[in-house]
């Protein structure tokens, strides 16, 4: 990344090459310049090396526009979306580069919702980061600065209300959480104790010091399956740094992949309580399988959470999420949550008396293929005419670039936002089915 990307989604860069204090201050002030005149902004990070640095430029930059901070330190980010809201702050943010490797950093951004900010909201944010000004106040209207104590109870006792602790608490579960040096072990740790687990924490220590590659992919947890599985655990919780995202290992050391995290935590929460599902357009279709077995009604969104939280509120949706292993659930707030899907996998478990193996057993089952193509973004909506043209769909929808679906399959074509390429994801019964839609869209997309 010799670039640094700044989108209506945040900015992330590499440290001392595309990110620095100066940068991290200016889109800070930008985002500032956009919120009411004068409150309270929570800072947190992830736990990365960096990020302490970070923050004392970003809160320099926030006092001397006339806020006040409150400082978290080392956060989930849906704890700092909490956080938010408990504190009635006008905004908030969040230093973290999600899954990238140790030398990146980046900041999201919040709003007094306590959920990352739409992209409307985000385009205000690049056009006042591009203007580069600032209303620096005098001596005496500085904003003051305070350190939360306590950043974790009030989040605690939301996710400890959408499950049955007891119930959970009476089969003392032997968990492995793989933190990975991130943030998610600070919450984590009071997470599984007050649910009665006996548990491991991997990576317990929030520094940023990865033990493994951190995005939580089949190949990047190799060796926390074994572990797992010398340990005994009833399951293996693995986060990304920041936390709201989660990977499960079953009982018997097979990744089960971040797909099936939402499936199985919204196929829990159906079976209490009726109401909307929201995905985004590149989440499996099993959620879907699971909203008409509970008799629910399901929408799509663009890709995106902050996306997938408007449509949730529009819909007043039960529950939402992406399939990346983030499930968002209204009764803790509007983020991506690795505890609620810790906690509500857990509660699966109990209630079922079922393994995670047994849980995911009870899920349909289709395999995901992708493929990123090298295509000029002028050149995608021929393509996608191609597609319809070529492809006997049920439905076509372009609310984020082309979704074909069938009624066992679907094929998503979407051009990124950063590079000159195209992502094709393709899901079916088969691997072979859902490779063979994304060739036909590399073929497609060579004869533009």
């Amino acid at each position: 990344m010799s670039k640094t990307i700044i989108s209506v989604s945040g900015l992330r860069g590499i440290i001392g090459e595309s990110l620095d204090p100066q940068l991290a201050m200016r889109y800070a002030t930008a985002f500032v310049s956009t919120l009411p005149a004068s409150g309270s902004i929570v800072v947190s990070r992830d736990g990365r090396a960096s990020g302490s640095m970070l923050a004392d430029a970003i809160r320099s930059a926030i006092a001397a526009l006339g806020f006040d901070v409150l400082y978290a330190d080392v956060a989930a980010t849906p704890t700092t979306g909490v956080l938010v809201c408990e504190h009635s702050a006008v905004g908030g943010i969040q230093i973290s580069a999600s899954h990238n490797p140790a030398p990146y950093n980046g900041m999201k951004l919040f709003g007094k919702d306590g959920r990352v900010i739409s992209a409307a909201e985000g385009e205000q944010v690049l056009t006042k980061y591009h203007a580069d000004e600032a209303n620096w106040v005098s001596h005496d209207k500085l904003g003051a600065a305070e350190n939360v104590e306590d950043t974790t109870s009030v989040h605690l006792q939301k996710v400890l209300a959408t499950v049955d602790a007891n119930v959970i608490r009476a089969r003392k579960f032997k968990v492995v959480l793989d933190s990975n040096c991130g943030a998610g072990s600070v919450l984590g740790r009071r997470l599984l104790e007050e649910l009665g687990c006996d548990f491991q924490i991997l990576g317990d220590t929030p520094n940023g010091e990865f033990v493994h590659t951190p995005e939580p992919t089949r190949e990047n947890l190799a060796t926390i399956a074994k572990q797992a599985v010398d340990f005994g655990a009833h399951a293996v919780f693995c986060q990304d740094p920041d936390a709201d995202r989660l990977a499960i290992i079953d009982e018997l050391g097979n990744y089960i992949g971040e797909e099936y995290t939402l499936a199985i935590t919204a196929n829990q929460r159906l079976a209490q309580t009726k109401g909307p599902v929201v995905v985004n357009c590149a989440t499996s279709r099993m959620t879907a399988d699971i909203a008409a077995k509970h008799g629910c009604d399901f929408h799509v969104s663009a890709v995106g959470e902050a996306n997938v939280t408007q449509l949730m509120i529009e819909k007043n949706a039960v529950y939402g999420g992406e399939g990346n292993g983030g499930p968002i659930d209204p009764k803790v707030g509007y983020v991506r949550d690795s505890f609620v899907a810790m906690a509500q996998v857990l509660d699966a478990m109990a209630a079922q008396d079922k393994t995670i193996s047994q849980l995911i057993a009870d899920i349909p089952s289709y395999d995901i293929h992708k493929t990123k193509i090298a295509l000029d973004r002028d050149k995608v909506p021929q393509v996608m005419d191609l597609l319809e043209d070529h492809f006997d769909a049920n439905s076509a929808n372009r609310q984020d670039g082309l979704r074909l679906d069938w009624d066992d399959r679907w094929l998503l074509f979407r051009p990124s936002n950063t590079e000159p390429i195209v992502r094709a994801i393709a899901e079916a019964r088969t691997a072979e089915i859902a490779a063979e839609l994304c060739e036909v869209a590399a073929k497609l997309s060579a004869q533009v």
